[in-house]
Formats: structure tokens, C-alpha cells, sequence
């Protein structure tokens, strides 16, 4: 082979693999690990760590009227960040009480002492094996939070999260725990038809209580279990009082916003913390 020849072969090679690199996802990018919080981001079959910037940060203190469920969540935490025995924990119940706000409150409270948070999609839940493999030999604290996890029959991600939780041949490490935020006990839909087990279709299960075992299964992996309710009335007003208190009204401004604040909540159907503090924004922006 001439010279030309293999200067023209080496110039046609380049342009393939200049047409391939364009179709091909880009790497992804390091870990910033001096960030406090990251998002799981997935890009074809890549997957990589990306750091929040603005994290949103919440105080324990600003959470009202769950003080129960903040000891206990503080104490695990606590726990954990010193190398003691700590565990997972499932928080479910009402919406809007406080049960995401709880975790940020927690990585708030503890950044400071090597606590990081990671979010992971429910849609991601498949690649827990690779993120804890990731996160193994890392000397931070890793909190891995799922919130409003609920799975439908088949999703993918839902063995994944019970293996990793208890039951892989593979340890999760010490420096990994999943707090989860759920409106489902179990995480699974139930039916009326399994607690039916005396009665077999022609094309039922033959053991129909098993199915029940195994949607229970995965709920129980976890150590701790939150359970959150709905605010009673004066409860609610006095978080709304709290908010309105943080965003500067005045005693008589705070006073008069009873009537409105619960005319608020009964047109969204819940007396939640969340509501409370939205109440507490639009009064604030029209009366301070």
C-alpha cells in the first residue's frame, strides 16, 4: 500500500468516527463532591451524579406541630452520621404534612457533619446497585431519597429498591440509608379481591395470600416507619401564624387572617402544612 493510499484511508476512518462521536452521547460529567445535594441524572444508559446549586433549604424548627416524627427521624439521623447502627425509613400519610420537608430539614441540620442527600427518580430506582457502588468508598454520609414512591404491578425499579434495602447478596455499605415519602402504607396498590382468598377463580392465583406477603415485603424492609396525619384546625392556624410571623406581619395583621386562612384551606380540601404556607405568602404579599 502507497503512501496516498493509506493517508486516504486514514482521512476516511476520521470522518466515521467524526459522524459516530456526533450520534454518541457526551461523557458525563465528574462529581463535584463538595456539593451538599445531588440529583440522579440518566443520559441513554449513562448515569452520573449532578449537584444542586440552590439547594431548598428548610430548618426542623420551621415544621410544626410533628414533633413525634421530627425526634424520631433527628434521632436515626443523628445515629447514622456517627457511625452507629441507623435505619431506613418509610414516611407515609396525609399530603403536605411535612414529610419531604422533613429530610431537607435533616440534611439542613447536618451538612455540616458530612451528610449529603441524593434524589433519585422512582423511574431510576433500577440503577440503586450502581449509585451505592458508586457512593462506596466516599467517607460522606449519603442520605438516597425516593419521595411520593408508590409502584404499580412489573415496574422494574421496585425489586431493585427491595434488594437493596435487604435481601442482595452484596451489602449496601454503612455510609448509604433510603428515606422514602409515600402515600401508599405498603407502596403497592391493594385490591379487595386478594383479601378474598377463600374464593379461587378459574383464573386466580392458587395461593392469592401470597401475593399480599409480597407486596407487604417490600414496606417492611424498612427499619422505621412515619406515620404523618392530617393537621387538626387549630393546629393548621397555628402554622399559618408561624409563616405569617416569618414573613413579617404584624399581631393584628396575623389576627385578622382567621376567616380568610380558613376559607383558604377549605377551598383546597386539606388543612396541611402546605397549605398553610401558601396561605401564608399570598397574605403576607397583600398586607405587609
Amino acid at each position: 500500500m502507497s503512501a496516498l493510499d493509506l493517508t486516504t484511508l486514514v482521512e476516511r476512518a476520521e470522518r466515521v468516527l467524526a459522524q459516530l462521536e456526533a450520534w454518541l452521547p457526551p461523557a458525563p460529567p465528574e462529581t463535584d463532591w463538595s456539593a451538599h445535594a445531588y440529583r440522579w441524572r440518566k443520559r441513554g444508559a449513562r448515569g452520573w451524579l449532578d449537584a444542586v446549586k440552590q439547594v431548598s433549604r428548610i430548618e426542623a424548627g420551621d415544621l410544626q406541630h410533628i414533633e413525634r416524627q421530627k425526634g424520631i427521624i433527628d434521632r436515626n439521623t443523628r445515629q447514622f452520621i456517627e457511625g452507629k447502627p441507623a435505619n431506613n425509613v418509610l414516611m407515609t400519610g396525609a399530603r403536605g404534612t411535612g414529610k419531604s420537608s422533613l429530610v431537607k430539614a435533616m440534611l439542613a441540620a447536618y451538612a455540616d457533619r458530612g451528610l449529603r442527600l441524593i434524589e433519585v427518580d422512582k423511574s431510576d430506582l433500577a440503577d440503586l446497585d450502581d449509585i451505592v457502588h458508586l457512593l462506596g468508598t466516599r467517607p460522606e454520609r449519603f442520605i438516597i431519597f425516593c419521595d411520593d414512591l408508590s409502584f404499580e404491578e412489573g415496574e422494574p425499579g421496585y425489586k431493585a429498591l427491595k434488594s437493596v434495602l435487604d435481601g442482595s447478596i452484596s451489602a449496601s455499605g454503612d455510609n448509604v440509608l433510603i428515606y422514602a415519602t409515600s402515600n401508599r402504607r405498603h407502596l403497592m396498590p391493594e385490591y379487595l379481591s386478594e383479601n378474598l382468598s377463600a374464593q379461587h377463580q378459574p383464573d386466580g392465583e392458587i395461593h392469592p395470600g401470597e401475593t399480599v406477603e409480597e407486596k407487604i415485603s417490600l414496606s417492611e424492609r424498612f427499619g422505621l416507619w412515619l406515620s404523618f396525619y392530617p393537621f387538626k384546625q387549630d393546629d393548621y392556624l397555628d402554622i399559618v401564624n408561624y409563616w405569617l410571623g416569618v414573613h413579617g406581619c404584624s399581631p393584628e395583621s396575623i389576627a385578622e387572617s382567621r376567616i380568610e386562612a380558613l376559607q383558604w384551606a377549605l377551598e383546597r380540601g386539606s388543612r396541611s402544612g402546605r397549605v398553610a404556607r401558601q396561605f401564608a405568602r399570598d397574605w403576607a404579599a397583600r398586607h405587609v
